[in-house]
């Protein structure tokens, strides 16, 4: 009878053993992204699942391609019907590609859902499709304007003094007076990119399309931005961009060396300055966007990654559970803020510690006491319209408009009159 049953106890155990390894074979889900940096989001992601999940893990494979790349493979894969992945991280520039009549991508209304209150419900919009949403959006993309406080106070200017910028008449009348004094321009402008053209035409209603789609780069708010814009370039006080970019090492390295006493570029723009301009560190300090006018918005949300679950994806419900865990909880939020230095969706994180510690680099300050005052006061975070025709009125505006307008001669009228043809010729 002992032998019987330490022979049961035995197999017994060997068989909790053996049905503990079947449970713990983890499940694969593949994941394609465009930026290295977001590894971390789904590393993070994968974490948290299996730490609540132990006894039925996930494996998260993450892939990285250049973004183009990406973009075009993932088209291919969803049209052709096989080869997708799981999840993927799609740039702003091509999301509407996808989500066409036939939308090859999951409804992600249930999880937003959960979470949206906590959020800047803007940032979901650019993702959302026939009133559903299908891309988690990874940060805010709050435009910023950062002033060498350096070249600032070489002409004279004290951290008061850039607190009063409020207006961007205030703002490029202190501009010719620090041009003047030091020599060196206010601004740097992108002639084969969108910024600051863009966040400025947005914080006043403008955009590249309104809400159903349509047309509206030549409306008279763009026009009547682009030519402010000329007038600054034209006097000097903004110059362009070296390299055309700010994307651009050859830009960096103006920009690092005091090649400009200011630059207004969104949030994500900060993990440039830390990784590409180290002599500008302690020196930079960041403040809201100026406005052109009493009602207009000082915080727009511009540039943005939205990730996805295709319909490839043989396990949905998993899948939602990873992306939620990886960028819609609370932890996920600061999590992206302390890896990436991307300002998190969520208002609510906002106030957490690892959120206002003082950052060495820019001027010992924290963005965030900026961001919520501005919500708490009532400000409203724009975000541009993300509708069919969104990636080519990017590239109408990257390739061509900007280029016409600050380097072609072309008028801030026939500049935005070509470019709007050309989409409204794509649209019919």
């Amino acid at each position: 009878m002992k032998k019987r049953a330490l022979f049961m106890s035995i197999a017994a155990m060997t068989m909790a053993a053996s049905m503990t390894s079947f449970a713990a074979e983890p499940t694969e889900l593949t994941v394609w992204v465009s930026n290295e940096l977001h590894n971390s989001i789904f590393e993070f992601g994968e974490k948290a699942y299996n730490e609540a999940h132990p006894d039925a893990p996930v494996d998260v494979n993450v892939e990285v391609y250049a973004n183009a790349e990406m973009a075009e493979k993932l088209l291919i894969a969803l049209q052709s019907g096989t080869g997708a992945p799981d999840i993927a991280d799609i740039n702003i520039n091509y999301f509407a590609n996808y989500c066409g009549e036939d939308c090859q991508l999951i409804e992600l209304d249930d999880i937003v859902a959960d979470v949206i209150d906590d959020c800047i419900a803007s940032r979901f919009d650019i993702y959302k499709f026939n009133d559903h949403y299908y891309g988690i959006p990874t940060h805010v993309g709050a435009m910023f304007t950062y002033y060498n406080m350096d070249i600032m106070e070489q002409a004279g200017y004290t951290i008061e003094d850039v607190n009063a910028i409020k207006t961007w008449d205030q703002y490029y009348e202190i501009g010719a007076d620090v041009l003047e004094k030091t020599g060196i321009p206010m601004t740097a402008y992108e002639v084969s990119n969108q910024r600051p053209f863009w966040p400025m035409i947005v914080s006043r209603g403008g955009d590249y399309l309104d809400e159903n789609g349509d047309v509206v780069l030549d409306s008279e708010v763009n026009i009547d931005t682009l030519n402010y814009m000329l007038d600054q370039y034209n006097a000097g006080v903004a110059v362009q961009a070296a390299g055309g970019n700010t994307s651009v090492e050859e830009f960096w390295t103006a920009m690092n060396k005091g090649s400009y006493a200011s630059l207004s570029m969104p949030s994500w723009f900060m993990s440039r300055f830390i990784n590409y301009m180290p002599d500008l560190k302690g020196k930079i300090a960041v403040r809201l966007m100026p406005i052109m006018a009493e009602g207009d918005a000082s915080v727009v949300g511009i540039g943005g990654t939205g990730t996805a679950i295709t319909n490839q994806c043989e396990n949905v419900e998993l899948a939602k559970e990873v992306l939620s865990l990886s960028k819609l909880t609370y932890e996920a939020n600061v999590n992206i803020w302390t890896s990436l230095m991307f300002d998190p969706v969520r208002v609510d994180t906002w106030k957490d510690d690892a959120l206002t510690a003082p950052s060495e680099y820019f001027y010992n300050e924290s963005p965030f006491t900026l961001l919520s005052e501005y919500v708490e006061g009532g400000g409203e975070v724009l975000s541009p319209n993300n509708k069919a025709l969104s990636a080519d009125a990017q590239d109408v505006v990257n390739n061509s408009a900007m280029y016409n307008a600050f380097l072609g001669g072309m008028s801030a009228e026939d500049t935005l009159a070509e470019a709007a043809q050309e989409l409204r010729d794509k649209q019919y």
